[in-house]
């Protein structure tokens, strides 16, 4: 392994400003790991040649004294933003021909910010899953344990930055696809609020959901990604116009006297008890650092998942309707009339969970049923949001395990849809409540990683981030990487 691929984004962004190693030695270096860890299948394509032509033109501006602190740095993005000229298939069948002709705002922005592309990352088909086994292209593993899922729908961007195949890696989360495979890989990551991150060339799966954010090492690599990619865009109608802090400068507030929250509801039996302990020093390490705890409750929680396994597919359902063999996608063979193209086109492009959910959501919505479903999981989104506010009136965090228990193995949970929704038990309500959430690692269970989350009110990012840093300061767990990695 590299010396220069084990550095943190932050790490990388010294050397290069040191002048200690070049963009090219840096893009060649990680370009050689993501080469040798084939195995993983983290990555859908690997933009080698662009890469390398970007390090290099990073380089020139760097020798001209034009560069920006982000110039040459590299990222991989997930498969789902659009990326011009190269290849975005939303890890699914039916896109597995589509070559975008724009980028996504997120994509642009890092582009602007001179960062170099690595490729696109694998994820659950449309990102739709919870263990990145639904992708097109075959599951993703998980670096610490090969048997074992990374966790979904950000599986790839998640096991890309455990294998240090990337320093960061855009990823997106619509009921915990950022946090729960951050959990799974030991890695950070970061949810922000609905809104605070455009949306545009984003492709949907649920559009009141969905939110695009960023797995890295370290909390102070999410705050110089966030730094970039957050801020109102004139091209996403739900992109919110709210000013964006200096997430960097915040990162060493200190956080004596913070009040951190822990939901009741998240701490019960469905909880691995070594998880438990877990997160029960994670809560002492806060302590430990002057925050105070209480006790809250989010009395509707036990509600969330129902309501979002209504709303999300009824979504989808609308979502995809627009892949029909007919603009852009795959497209039947030789189809006898129109029904037929629509047909076949759609049942042999889509995957078994993408259908699965596309029929759920149309039920959902269907005649007589609306009000009893849909209306009602809408309701139940608010009460939800209710129970937050009134949690955040007593505390400015909420702390709790991100996910049950570790990674489970590959296969395990593949032919029991209902459990494999479960693993989003602790994540799925920061969705409803459209408020900003992260994963930060809270050491090892048995050579797997562990997770704890956080999650504030809205626009709270810079907090969570300021907390989270806090504590990988006062601790080494986010230093830890894969046994076989420590061993090559």
């Amino acid at each position: 392994m590299s010396s220069l691929t084990k550095n943190t984004l932050a790490g990388l962004r010294e050397i290069l400003t040191r002048g200690d190693a070049s963009s090219v030695e840096i893009t060649q270096d990680y370009l050689a790991e993501i080469s040798a860890r084939r195995d993983l299948n983290t990555f859908i394509t690997v933009t080698q040649d662009d890469a390398l032509a970007s390090a290099k033109v990073a380089d020139q501006i760097r020798a001209a004294g034009q560069a920006s602190l982000t110039t040459g740095l590299p990222i991989a993005h997930k498969d789902l933003f659009c990326t011009k000229g190269i290849l975005t298939s939303c890890g699914s069948k039916m896109l597995s021909n589509f070559i975008s002709p724009y980028d996504a705002e997120v994509v642009s922005k890092f582009k602007n910010a001179g960062f170099v592309m690595l490729g696109k990352l694998n994820m659950d088909e449309f990102a739709m899953g919870s263990s990145n086994e639904t992708s097109y292209f075959g599951p993703v593993k998980n670096p610490w344990s090969p048997t074992h899922v990374p966790g979904g729908s950000s599986g790839g961007s998640a096991a890309a930055v455990a294998a240090r195949l990337t320093p960061l890696a855009t990823a997106t989360d619509t009921g915990g696809s950022i946090r729960q495979p951050a959990a799974f890989t030991g890695t950070s990551g970061l949810k922000p609020t609905y809104g605070r991150v455009s949306r545009f060339g984003m492709i949907a799966f649920a559009s009141s959901l969905d939110q695009g954010g960023l797995i890295a090492q370290t909390a102070e690599d999410l705050a110089i990604g966030m730094q970039i990619i957050s801020g109102h865009d004139n091209k996403d109608s739900t992109s919110a116009l709210i000013e964006v802090p200096n997430y960097e400068s915040l990162l060493n507030d200190s956080i004596r006297g913070l009040t951190i929250g822990l939901p009741e509801e998240f701490f019960d039996s469905r909880l691995d008890t070594r998880m438990q302990s877990q997160i029960e020093e994670v809560i002492r390490i806060f302590t430990s650092l002057g925050a105070n705890t209480v006790s809250v409750s989010l009395t509707h929680v036990a509600e969330a998942i129902p309501a979002y396994y209504v709303i999300a597919p009824a979504e989808a359902s609308s979502n995809l309707s627009r892949f029909d063999g007919v603009r852009f996608g795959y497209r039947a063979e030789k189809p006898i009339d129109l029904t037929d193209l629509y047909e076949r086109s759609r049942g042999e492009g889509f995957g078994s969970e993408v259908k699965r959910r596309i029929l759920i959501g149309t039920y959902a919505l269907s005649e007589g049923y609306f009000d009893a479903y849909y209306k009602k999981a809408q309701q139940i989104r608010r009460l939800i949001k209710q129970d937050f506010d009134r949690a955040f009136s007593l505390c400015d965090l909420l702390l709790s395990p991100t996910t049950p228990s570790t990674a489970f193995a590959l296969g395990e949970k593949s032919d029991d849809p209902v459990a494999m929704y479960l693993e989003d038990i602790y994540t799925i309500a920061t969705n409803l409540a459209g408020l900003p959430g992260g994963s930060f690692q809270a050491g090892l269970i048995d050579e797997l990683p562990a997770g704890y989350q956080l999650t504030g009110p809205a626009f709270s990012e810079s907090k969570i981030l300021n907390a989270a840093h806090k504590v990988q300061q006062a601790t080494d767990w986010h230093t830890h990487y894969p046994e076989e990695i420590r061993n090559v």
